[in-house]
C-alpha cells in the first residue's frame, strides 16, 4: 500500500462525532470558539477524501462543497453509482484500495464514523488528529467501534486551543 492515511476529526469530550440523528449541531455551534485547529493546513496536504454515505449527505447539507480540487470517493454499499460526478462510489473497501493504489493516491483523508473504523480494523490508518469539543452528549454516533484486537498508539503531540478544545495527534506504528 502506497498511500498515507489519516483522520481529523472532532469529538464531544464522551467520544461522540455526531447526536444519534446525525447533527453535528453541537459542534458547528461551538467550532469557531476553537480558533485555529489545522484543519485547513490539514487540508493542503490531502489529494484523496473517503467518506462513508453518512457523511458524504452531511456534507450536501453544508451548501457548499468543501473538497475543491480533491479526488472523493464514497465507501457505500447502497450509495448509487451515478450519485454525483464529484464522487466515485466503491461498494467494498477492497475496491476502493485497489482504486487509490492505481491512482497513485499520496495522502489520504477518512472521514466519518464507519470509515475511520473500517480504516483502523483493516490496518490502514497511519495518524488520528482528534479535536475534543467541552460537550457532553450522553449519546450519539461514537467515532471508535468494536476492535479484533487492541490498537497501539504513538502520542504525538497535545494542544490546548481556544475555548477549552483539547486537539490529540496520534501515529499508529505498522
Amino acid at each position: 500500500m502506497s498511500f498515507h492515511a489519516a483522520v481529523f476529526i472532532a469529538v464531544s469530550l464522551d467520544g461522540f462525532i455526531a447526536r444519534p440523528d446525525g447533527s453535528i449541531d453541537w459542534l458547528t455551534e461551538r467550532g469557531e470558539q476553537a480558533g485555529d485547529t489545522g484543519y485547513d493546513e490539514f487540508m493542503a496536504t490531502v489529494d484523496t477524501v473517503v467518506l462513508g454515505r453518512n457523511t458524504y449527505e452531511k456534507v450536501l447539507t453544508f451548501g457548499f462543497w468543501p473538497y475543491d480540487g480533491k479526488q472523493v470517493e464514497v465507501l457505500s454499499s447502497t450509495l448509487p453509482a451515478d450519485t454525483d460526478e464529484r464522487v466515485i462510489v466503491h461498494r467494498t473497501l477492497d475496491g476502493l484500495v485497489e482504486t487509490l493504489n492505481d491512482r497513485g493516491a499520496q495522502r489520504v483523508y477518512a472521514d466519518g464514523g464507519r470509515v475511520v473504523q473500517t480504516f483502523l480494523r483493516a490496518g490502514l490508518l497511519n495518524e488520528l488528529t482528534i479535536t475534543t469539543v467541552p460537550v457532553l452528549l450522553g449519546a450519539g454516533i461514537p467515532l471508535f467501534g468494536e476492535l479484533d484486537r487492541d490498537i497501539a498508539l504513538t502520542h504525538n503531540a497535545t494542544r490546548t486551543l481556544k475555548a477549552g478544545f483539547v486537539q490529540s495527534d496520534y501515529s499508529i506504528p505498522r
